[in-house]
């Protein structure tokens, strides 16, 4: 006689959305139709996973991100960060819905007819390092004195010039990072800066744009581009949901 172990499961939650918005026409992570609770003018898009023998790896990541994004080209959409399991209908409700009603109301309607994009720019670091040198005397002749003497008699010059480089480079990093919010402002709702790292990072934006203004957004980042492709690359991508405009509080 076999005896099959009874597998537990709750609902993995995908995101918020208005009451009466259309499930898109895909399955969720591990191939779990999706289903809409709805509740005060609300409804959680959510899918039933096992959660007593939970896997997360690329292919459930897919999944995830596949839904929100086509609830997102839909409409409004709150996502609700990947991973978030409740036991059942009852609990989705009473822990996400309910508590937090008029904070998804307030940011769905501030979410209608607006989508993310991902602002990326990054030096190219030959040429800013040569503008560095050029610009400034004392690090020219550091440098030109570090490179004619043997590694340990200059250590404290190359030190020296090392610190007054990265100074130089995070002004200049300042100073575009600065250009670039400057540019970006008048197209979008709202901006949020994300940390970066490395001495060619310049800045990583992410910004909530209304539908229409996409077009001239990617207009004026253009033209950017083009008159600075020698000393910065810019990236931007999507639309997108908007998972930077979600606070973590609930989500």
């Amino acid at each position: 006689m076999t005896v099959t172990a009874e597998v537990e499961s709750g609902l993995l939650v995908y995101g918020v959305v208005p009451a009466g918005t259309a499930l898109p026409d895909l399955s969720g992570v591990g191939d779990a139709p999706l289903s809409l609770l709805p509740h005060a003018g609300l409804a959680a898009v959510v899918g039933p996973v096992p959660i007593d023998r939970p896997r997360v790896g690329p292919a459930e990541l897919r999944a995830y991100h596949a839904v929100v994004d086509a609830l997102a080209s839909a409409g409004p959409v709150a996502p609700v960060r990947f991973g978030a399991v409740l036991r059942d209908e009852a609990d989705v409700v009473d822990a996400l819905l309910a508590p937090h009603a008029a904070t998804l109301t307030e940011l769905l309607a501030t979410l209608e007819g607006r989508r993310q994009l991902k602002l990326r720019a990054r030096f190219v670091e030959d040429v800013v390092l040569a503008e560095v040198v050029a610009a400034d005397p004392v690090i020219r002749d550091l440098r030109e004195r570090t490179l004619a003497a043997p590694e340990a008699v200059s250590w404290a010059d190359r030190v020296r010039l090392g610190e007054l480089v990265a100074h130089a480079v995070e002004q200049r990093r300042d100073a575009e990072a600065g250009a670039l919010w400057d540019l970006v402002a008048p197209h979008a709702v709202e901006l949020r800066e994300s940390p970066g790292s490395g001495t060619d990072h310049v800045v990583d934006l992410a910004l909530l744009v209304d539908d229409d203004r996409i077009p001239g957004l990617e207009r004026t980042l253009e033209a950017y581009a083009e008159a600075a492709y020698d000393r910065v690359r810019l990236s931007l991508s999507g639309p997108l949901p908007p998972y930077d405009f979600v606070e973590a509080s609930w989500a």
